[in-house]
């Protein structure tokens, strides 16, 4: 799964990277804290050009009455995304690339204290995580933009930190994932190799939502 990740890339180098166009309203200034319901930056595709958004982390079924009015939907799990009501239209049609730098996972030390840790690509490369997208209408008319993260049973190498991981897409796969390449995006919904990540502890100040500042990623 993934519930905390950070940003540090700018939307400049985010706009060159994906050959994407920028909205106006894209968060800007580091970020080494994102949390659900937060904005994030994602990349989508229609027909075949590109736009760098922000989107609210945390996918609203069209059916919800008010943002919260269900379960908070931060990740779609891969086995079941093309079935689930809330996802599988977006899953078919809306799907995206949310840009991180990195994300944090947990594990649990022998008194049951949560230990953060801090992952990202074993190349230093940005993450290009898989997600999807839905736009939500309010009572009053406002629409909001939302998202969630696919994920998939993670690869040997990570069930050391989690089961889980999100589903991190190669530079080579995101016009398929965008839909810009055809059909077949379904068998990119899987772990990356054993030695795409790299990961190690930080301090348990992340486990705070209100924490930031670039201590929150430095090796403990």
């Amino acid at each position: 799964m993934c519930g905390r990740m950070a940003v540090t890339l700018p939307p400049d180098a985010m706009v060159q990277l994906f050959a994407a166009s920028p909205d106006n309203d894209l968060p800007t200034g580091e970020n080494y804290n994102v949390c659900p319901t937060n904005s994030v930056h994602v990349v989508t595709s229609d027909e075949g050009t590109r736009r760098l958004q922000a989107m609210r982390w945390g996918f609203i079924p069209t059916w919800y009455k008010k943002p919260n009015g269900g379960p908070l939907l931060i990740n779609a799990r891969s086995e079941t995304i093309a079935e689930k009501p809330a996802f599988r239209a977006a899953a078919r049609a809306r799907r995206g690339l949310i840009v991180a730098t990195g994300f944090y996972e947990w594990t649990k030390d022998a008194e049951g204290g949560r230990d953060p840790w801090y992952i990202t690509r074993s190349d230093g490369a940005p993450i290009a995580f898989a997600s999807v997208w839905q736009d939500w209408t309010d009572p009053d008319g406002t629409a909001i933009r939302t998202c969630a993260i696919v994920t998939t049973g993670a690869n040997a190498a990570m069930k050391a930190v989690h089961h889980r991981q999100p589903v991190i897409l190669e530079q080579d796969d995101w016009p398929l994932w965008l839909g810009e390449a055809g059909k077949g995006a379904a068998l990119l919904m899987k772990a990356g190799s054993e030695d795409q990540l790299h990961w190690h502890r930080v301090d348990r100040a992340v486990n705070s939502s209100r924490a930031s500042g670039p201590e929150l990623i430095e090796p403990l």
